[in-house]
């Protein structure tokens, strides 16, 4: 598409991440926002040069509105479920932040409605788009690390112990795994496919909702994924995918925008490096805009079957017992 106007459902801090980079497409736009409030809704207009006559406050008035091609759902995890199928039965595609919903059985009902009605929609992992991470797919595909035996990925971040905090408060959807381990569970999904065997540990947070979780996910062919995620501790959040030729060591932060090494088994090693602008949920902008062109309900680099299997594998993971 030469161009996509968005809808924005949310004002939080990802909205504002996500409508940042847009700015960096040609042909791609804030067209309206929704928040809880036609305050909010002004406010985030203001910033990014969206009229107020789409500034909306409240969701309904924004999938409704005719010049939104596309709608954004980054509300937090426990109404995302609801604000995708609002948008979805306005007739509009929808990109849905991570976690895409609270259990798979939402997840279900979202992929559900956007088939039934011919409509595109996606979870927002913008981490599988970014340049860094085509790379290393590309070398995986062409062979250059042999048959994959590991892949370790953590994510773990320290957070205040604030029980009004999206990461900690049980009605916000808090949990160290929906916000924080999905990153290393897609990394290691994308890479390994589903595991056919897996074992956990979880413990709760002060609050009760998982604060720190690990697993290891075994494969058929023998390969083995090691996952971990934390709210309570700033980790070296890196990445590793280990073969039998060589292995990739992809730098902290291993989801963002970033560079990796290829260590050779003879001891060889190639740095990989990628310029990249802003924080890169742009490049999944360009994924959303290409597929819609193609006239595909889904993303090949990010499936429904993808994004189902994961939701039902953390729903494990908080209680593996």
């Amino acid at each position: 598409m030469s161009g996509v106007r968005w809808g924005v459902v949310g004002t939080g801090k990802i909205s504002h991440t996500f409508a940042r980079d847009l700015e960096l497409l040609e042909g791609h736009r804030v067209q309206a926002v929704g928040s809880r409030s036609v305050e909010g809704a002004r406010a985030f207009a203001d910033e990014f040069d969206v009229e107020h006559t789409h500034a909306y406050g409240s969701y309904e008035e924004l999938v409704a509105d005719p010049e939104v091609d596309v709608v954004y759902v980054g509300t937090p995890h426990p109404f995302h479920h609801d604000n995708a199928l609002l948008a979805l039965r306005a007739g509009k595609p929808v990109l849905v932040e991570k976690a895409f919903t609270m259990t798979a059985a939402q997840a279900r009902d979202v992929v559900e409605e956007a088939r039934a009605r011919g409509l595109f929609v996606m979870e927002a992992m913008w981490s599988r788009f970014l340049p860094h991470i085509v790379a290393l797919r590309q070398l995986i595909a062409d062979g250059r690390l042999g048959e994959i035996r590991t892949v370790e990925a953590d994510h773990g971040k320290w957070f205040a112990e604030d029980p009004t905090s999206r990461l900690f408060a049980p009605q916000l959807g808090g949990s160290a795994i929906l916000d924080l381990g999905v990153y290393p569970l897609s990394f290691a999904v994308m890479l390994l496919g589903l595991p056919e065997r897996r074992v956990a540990l979880t413990d709760p947070a002060f609050t009760g909702v998982d604060g720190q979780a690990s697993a290891v996910l075994g494969y058929s062919s023998g390969a083995h994924a090691i996952i971990t995620c934390t709210s309570g501790a700033r980790s070296a959040t890196r990445a590793c995918v280990s073969g039998t030729t060589a292995r990739v060591e992809i730098d902290g932060d291993f989801y963002a925008p970033n560079g990796f090494t290829l260590f050779e088994r003879t001891g060889e090693t190639t740095r990989f490096d990628f310029a990249v602008e802003g924080r890169g949920l742009h490049y999944q902008a360009l994924e959303v805009a290409r597929c819609l062109e193609a006239g595909l309900v889904e993303s090949p680099e990010m499936t429904h079957e993808d994004t189902i299997a994961i939701m039902e594998l953390m729903e494990w993971w908080m209680n593996p017992a």
